[in-house]
């Protein structure tokens, strides 16, 4: 099997390089924090690298999962970067969310070493890395996403090629902005239930077998209520990845007035220190301005 290098072990990349590994690929992999790479390799018996540049040596993929376009710039094009230990016709496959813009000038710079690129952000959460039951949407050549398939589909439960590169970043743009406008209409029904002292968990009852039905009321309405809000994607990573869309939406001229003013309830949400909170935390803003007035 093709050996892999993967960076990035977080919340998201951590359980996805485990996948790998368990499918019987060779894997190198590389995490800038030291303890959080030793507690995956303590899991999953497989080697680390101390550079991207010494993981990739070699490597026929190279997988990054990280968080901000200055990271990924960072461990591919850096001083110690992948780029400068990647053999030439080695692919990389970044499921990192970031600008499109960084992904088109990311693909075109590693073509000028002989290497290809696939942009393919996932969908899914933790629970979904963790059970490799991911949504993957790919920017890139089709032949390369031909090729890089075996690999997607170790934790991707549907993986489907967008268009060229930067494409992929943009279906993730779409899907932010759908789960954005999602919860805080889900927030506004259950404080709404609240306030008007229905039985929440019979309406719920009936709600989720009807058209109002959707994967957050089904797998957040009920940790909503209880305040629970440690699920694994944070406002703080959220708001980052709105801030994505909202640009992209100027630059295209696509108005996104509904997200806009979520983006800006979550930084409500930021100022009551909830930063870290699960984005399905925008209850608890509706909540704070019930007991203020």
């Amino acid at each position: 099997m093709d050996s892999i290098a993967f960076l990035g072990l977080g919340t998201m990349g951590g359980p996805m390089a485990g996948h790998l590994v368990k499918a019987g690929f060779p894997l190198t992999a590389y995490n800038r924090s030291a303890e959080r790479a030793q507690a995956w390799q303590s899991r999953y018996q497989a080697p680390l690298a101390e550079t991207p540049a010494e993981a990739a040596a070699s490597a026929h993929w190279l997988i990054t999962c990280v968080g901000r376009d200055a990271d990924l710039e960072a461990v591919l094009l850096g001083s110690q970067g992948a780029a400068h230990g990647l053999p030439r016709g080695a692919t990389v496959i970044d499921h990192s969310t970031v600008s499109a813009n960084m992904a088109q000038h990311i693909a075109a710079t590693l073509a000028e070493r002989g290497i290809h690129f696939l942009d393919a952000p996932v969908s899914g959460g933790q629970a979904g890395a963790e059970r490799g039951q991911l949504s993957i949407m790919v920017g890139g050549p089709a032949p390369i996403f031909e090729q890089a398939l075996p690999i997607l589909r170790v934790y991707g439960k549907t993986v489907e090629r967008m268009g060229e590169v930067g494409s992929g970043q943009r279906a993730k743009m779409v899907n932010q902005i759908c789960i954005a406008g999602i919860l805080q209409s889900l927030a506004e029904a259950l404080n709404f239930a609240e306030q008007a002292e229905l039985d929440i968990e019979a309406v719920l009852k009936v709600i989720t077998q009807g058209a109002a039905a959707s994967w957050q009321m089904q797998n957040r309405s009920a940790s909503m209520l209880q305040g629970f809000y440690d699920h694994g994607f944070a406002v703080d990573w959220m708001r980052k990845d709105l801030g994505l869309c909202l640009d992209e939406a100027e630059r295209i001229q696509a108005p996104l007035p509904v997200t806009a003013l979520v983006d800006q309830f979550y930084a409500d949400v930021q100022n009551l220190g909830g930063g870290r909170w699960d984005t399905s935390s925008l209850l608890v803003r509706l909540q704070t301005l019930r007991k203020k007035s």
